[in-house]
C-alpha cells in the first residue's frame, strides 16, 4: 500500500469491509458481496472496481458466467509504510486511514466483548507495558510478525474449525512521559 490511491482505496470502510468478506467467506461476486453487506449491486461493484485498480482485488475470469464477475482479494501486505518514507500529502492521508482503521477495530472488538459469552473460548487478550528502546520495539515488532506468519494460515489451507482471528499489535512510548 505505498501509493496515494491505494491509501484512498482502503479509506472507504465499505472497501475494507469487501476485503474482508473476501478473506473470509472467499470468492464473490457483486451481488453476493451486496447481500452480504445491505448494499446493492451498483454500489459493490463500484467499490470492487475501486479496489482491482489498486491491486487490491483480482477479477476471476476463469468462473464467470455470462454478465456475472467473480473477484477475490490479493494477498499483499497492506502495512503503511513508515512515515519518513511518505511525503506529505501521503502522511495526511495515512493518518487519516489509520484513525479510520482505529476506529473500526474500537467498533469490531467492542461487539465482541459484548458477545464474549458466546465465544469465551476464543478471547484472548492481554495489556502490559515495559520499557524498551527504539531498537528493542523495532525487534519485537519482526517477532511479533514471524509469530504471525508461524501460527497463521490462509482461507485455503486453513482447518476446517479455524475462524478468521484479528490480531492488532501496537507499540508506542507512552505520550504522557516525554
Amino acid at each position: 500500500m505505498h501509493t496515494p490511491a491505494a491509501m484512498k482505496a482502503l479509506a472507504s470502510p465499505l472497501r475494507r469491509e469487501i476485503l474482508r468478506h473476501l478473506a473470509n467467506h472467499g470468492p464473490a461476486t457483486s451481488t453476493t458481496l451486496a447481500k452480504a453487506m445491505g448494499q446493492n449491486t451498483g454500489t459493490t461493484s463500484y467499490h470492487l472496481r475501486m479496489l482491482s485498480d489498486t491491486g487490491f482485488v483480482t477479477e476471476l475470469r476463469d468462473r464467470a458466467k455470462g454478465r456475472e464477475r467473480w473477484w477475490d482479494i490479493v494477498k499483499a501486505d497492506r502495512r503503511t509504510p513508515p512515515r519518513e518514507q511518505l511525503t506529505s500529502p501521503e502522511q495526511d492521508l495515512a493518518e487519516r486511514l489509520g484513525d479510520s482503521k482505529l476506529a473500526e477495530d474500537l467498533r469490531l472488538l467492542s461487539a465482541f466483548a459484548r458477545d464474549r459469552d458466546e465465544d469465551g473460548d476464543w478471547q484472548q487478550a492481554s495489556r502490559s507495558s515495559t520499557f524498551m528502546t527504539k531498537a528493542q520495539l523495532k525487534e519485537f515488532h519482526e517477532e511479533y510478525l514471524k509469530l504471525v506468519h508461524r501460527f497463521g494460515t490462509d482461507r485455503d489451507t486453513a482447518p476446517a474449525d479455524a475462524r478468521m482471528v484479528l490480531l492488532r499489535w501496537v507499540g508506542f512510548p507512552d505520550p504522557r512521559d516525554s
